[in-house]
């Protein structure tokens, strides 16, 4: 851990002057990971520039549809009625971001669900950079048994008091975030810092009802990166093989419908270092598809080729353990 102090007559360790002046841990919960899906609570702890606590903020936010999984976050149709929208606590939300570095365990899902809260209010969220603790934990090498906030806690002695309140969640990762900063100013490593693209171009088109699940009012909203991906620094290995990881550097393609929002998977696959290809050819590694036995160009292509298929919920295991490229 890295203090202001001088160990046997050394003088203190300087801080990395890139390090940002100060970071939003933010937690969210929400009614699912779809692209309709929305926030009904969120936590943000704000820290100076060393990761000091300065204050904290929590708010119910009141999704205007079904909570989703009760059993998880707790937060009943009920307990939600006389909470704010979304619209009427973005300025609160917006004062404690401003200027600082979101910093979430998955920060690309956090991130997200909020810059669509903002677009869904035809405002833009004061988010300019992310990082993620999982990034952070894997940039210093820390020996946990998987990426789970509650494995990143037990590492740093963090009491994990109620499991998926975002006040909880985000004082845990506060506190596990702080001695995971000052190991990496301490060693010199570079902040996995990562651009937060505003969503633009908001929509909204009629849902068919029997794609809404019978509710003629739902409406299904779309929106567009307002930015390309940048290019993949990593060789293509060649082709993922069953039963063995992925590895950085695998063009990856998607077909058909996601459960998750398609841009937050590509997002998740960007940042573990995959390049994330729109068409298929016989350089692709690996197509992911929840129908492989649906006719789409892609799919047809991938059997032309050979290339392997996997579905969604596998494909989010294999990104949880990406190996990396040769000589990262």
């Amino acid at each position: 851990m890295l203090e202001d102090r001088t160990l046997a007559g050394s003088a203190p360790a300087p801080w990395p002057a890139a390090y940002p002046p100060g970071y939003a841990v933010v937690d969210v919960e929400t009614t699912g990971l779809a692209r309709d899906d929305r926030i009904i609570s969120a936590a943000v702890y704000r820290l100076d520039a060393r990761g000091e606590i300065e204050d904290h903020w929590y708010t119910l936010v009141n999704p205007e549809r079904d909570p989703g999984p009760v059993w998880i976050h707790g937060l009943t149709s009920e307990v939600l009625e006389g909470a704010p929208v979304f619209a009427d606590i973005a300025d609160e939300f917006a004062a404690r971001l401003e200027g600082r570095v979101l910093v979430a365990h998955n920060a690309v899902f956090d991130w997200q669900m909020i810059a669509r809260e903002y677009a869904r209010a035809r405002r833009e969220a004061p988010v300019r950079r992310r990082l993620c603790t999982i990034a952070l934990s894997k940039a210093l090498e820390l020996p946990l048994p998987n990426h789970k906030l509650e494995s990143l806690a037990a590492h740093f002695g963090v009491v994990q008091q109620h499991a998926h309140h975002a006040l909880d969640d985000a004082r845990v990762l506060a506190e596990a975030f702080r001695p995971s900063l000052r190991a990496a100013a301490e060693r010199g490593i570079r902040l996995p810092l990562l651009e937060c693209r505003p969503l633009t171009e908001w929509s909204d088109r009629p849902v068919p009802r029997q794609q809404a699940g019978g509710y003629g009012g739902h409406r299904r909203s779309s929106w567009r990166p307002s930015r390309k991906r940048p290019a993949c620094p990593y060789p293509n290995p060649g082709r993922y093989e069953e039963g063995k990881r992925l590895k950085q550097g695998m063009r990856v393609a998607f077909s058909g419908d996601t459960s998750v929002d398609r841009e937050l998977l590509e997002d998740r696959a960007t940042e573990a270092g995959l390049h994330v290809a729109t068409s298929l050819s016989r350089l692709t590694s690996l197509l992911v598809t929840n129908d492989p036995d649906s006719g789409t160009t892609k799919v047809l292509k991938a059997r032309q080729y050979g290339t392997p298929m996997v579905d969604e919920a596998a494909f989010g295991q294999l990104l949880q353990d990406v190996e990396p490229a040769d000589g990262a």
